[in-house]
This record gives structure tokens, sequence and C-alpha cells, in this order.
């Protein structure tokens, strides 16, 4: 198996580290030639969305990836990588790839100074650490979206077909819960 990993901004590194600790092979996606290479899945990490987006369109990066992410190939988005993903982002008119069906306010949680640790339940998986860091939530979800962790009233965490949102940052725990969660589903042996 191997994992594609957005390295344009973010957290791209503890994203790699996590994997490697799970014995996953993966590689740094930035540029259009990367997304050639023969890949499994794809990571979207934290960072900062505008930036991201922005990256993304100059690099030619953007077409291509919203391409395979309709296409189906499995996908994880964390923190900014959600933004990217959802199809509606609140007060703001501005859209990425659009193809996970829930709204997302971002910076949810405020500034920097808002960033915090807590541990909650996570789908089938049980409880696992979650670190937000000027972190979304998702305000609200469409059909088919199954919601896999909430926190503080807040949807943090959903799934929909191919594609795993969350909202905080689960490279920067030392759980690998998450990763795996996100590795059984690119096997097909989850049972969503």
């Amino acid at each position: 198996m191997v994992i594609g990993v957005l390295a344009l901004q973010g957290a791209f590194i503890e994203h790699e580290n996590t994997l490697n600790k799970l014995d996953i092979d993966c590689f740094e996606i930035r540029k259009c030639s990367d997304i050639e290479r023969d890949y499994d899945g794809l990571i979207l990490p934290g960072g900062e969305s505008t930036v991201m987006g922005k990256l993304l369109r100059e690099s030619g990066l953007f077409k291509p990836l919203k391409d395979k992410i309709q296409a189906c190939i499995p996908v994880m988005g964390t923190c900014a990588g959600l933004i990217l993903l959802a199809s509606e982002i609140a007060d703001s008119d501005t859209v990425h790839f659009g193809t996970l069906p829930v709204t997302v306010k971002r910076n949810a949680y405020g500034r920097q100074l808002g960033s915090f640790y807590t541990e909650s339940n996570f789908d089938d998986i049980g409880v696992v650490p979650m670190k937000f860091i000027r972190a979304p939530y998702i305000q609200s979800v469409k059909d088919g979206v199954k919601i896999l962790a909430v926190v503080e009233n807040h949807i943090i965490a959903v799934r929909y077909q191919n594609q795993l949102g969350i909202a905080y940052h689960p490279e920067l725990t030392d759980s690998l819960a998450v990763h795996r969660y996100f590795i059984n589903m690119i096997k097909g042996t989850d049972e969503i």
C-alpha cells in the first residue's frame, strides 16, 4: 500500500511519520508529475486552507487531485484538509474541492489561543486523543454522511463514501488509531 500526502504547506511531515510507524509507504505530492504515481490513498493535511487552496491552483494540482477524489480514491482531510474537501464553508463563498457534503466553520474555536487537547469516542475504535489547533468544526451534514465523532456538541469527524473528514490533528498525537481506520478504509476491510 502507498499513500500520497499533499506537501504544499502544513503538517504533512507529521502524517508521513505516523504512516511510517504503521509501515505504510508514502510519498509527498508537490507537483503534477507526483499525481501520476500509483497510490492507494491520499492525505490532505492541516495547515492554512486559504494558502493551500491558492497553492493547489498555482501548482496545477487542483484539478487532477479533485478528479482523483471524484474517481473515489480514499482521502483523509484533517483540519485544513477537511476545509478543502467541504462543499460549503460557513460565512464564505469560497469552495475548494467541494466533494464532501458538509458545511464547515473555519477557526471555530477561535485563534491560536483557542487550541486545545481532549479525548473522545471516534466511531467504533473507541476513545482517541484529539489535538485541535485553530480548528474548524462541521456545522451540518447532508444525506449519506456518517458522523464519526462529536466534541462539545460539535461534529468533528465524518465519513462520506471514500472521504474521511476530521477537524483535528490525529497526526499530532501518539495514537495511530485514526490512521489505522483510514488504512482499513483503503483496504475495504471496514464495516461501513
